[in-house]
């Protein structure tokens, strides 16, 4: 049971054991102890700044990714207009631009109707006095048969003659 008794003297260089340890503890490790927790609480704090200062420039990066969105959602929705009315502007355009074109066909359709009706009516004069004078031609053979009626033509002819000079 010696064991669970101690003896002083034991005791006593136990104590003196432990003084000395704790001395060269206190004298050489403890600073050095210290000094590794404060810098370390150090590099904790940095860290907690560093992530903080990180923590803001994230916050500012994407109100300025939102404001970029927004922007160019912005300028997305006025390009979108404006297609929209150079598509409608375009269309009226080209709406006009037909109109005109098919004002020019319908006038030159118009125009080559009305001068190809000129020239069937022409046609149509030459081949009506051609048959007049076919017809003219037959009668006056017809009634020219006769040698009086030759002479009383040419007198006439010649009387109208005397009455314009």
């Amino acid at each position: 049971m010696e064991l669970f008794k101690p003896d002083f003297g034991l005791i006593f260089w136990m104590f003196v054991a432990f003084g000395i340890l704790f001395f060269c503890l206190w004298k050489w490790a403890w600073p050095v102890i210290i000094k590794g927790v404060e810098s370390r609480a150090d590099l904790i704090d940095k860290g907690v700044e560093y992530a903080q200062s990180a923590k803001e420039q994230l916050d500012n990066a994407r109100a300025e990714a939102d404001r970029q969105i927004a922007e160019a959602r912005r300028q997305q929705a006025d390009i979108l207009r404006e297609a929209d009315k150079m598509k409608t502007r375009i269309i009226e355009e080209a709406r006009d631009a037909a109109r005109v074109e098919a004002r020019k066909v319908m006038d030159a359709a118009k125009l080559s109707i009305d001068q190809e009706r000129k020239q069937a009516e022409e046609a149509l004069r030459k081949e009506v006095s051609s048959m007049a004078l076919a017809v003219a031609d037959k009668v006056v053979r017809q009634q020219m048969a006769d040698s009086a009626a030759q002479r009383k033509l040419v007198d006439s002819l010649i009387d109208e003659m005397d009455r314009t000079n």
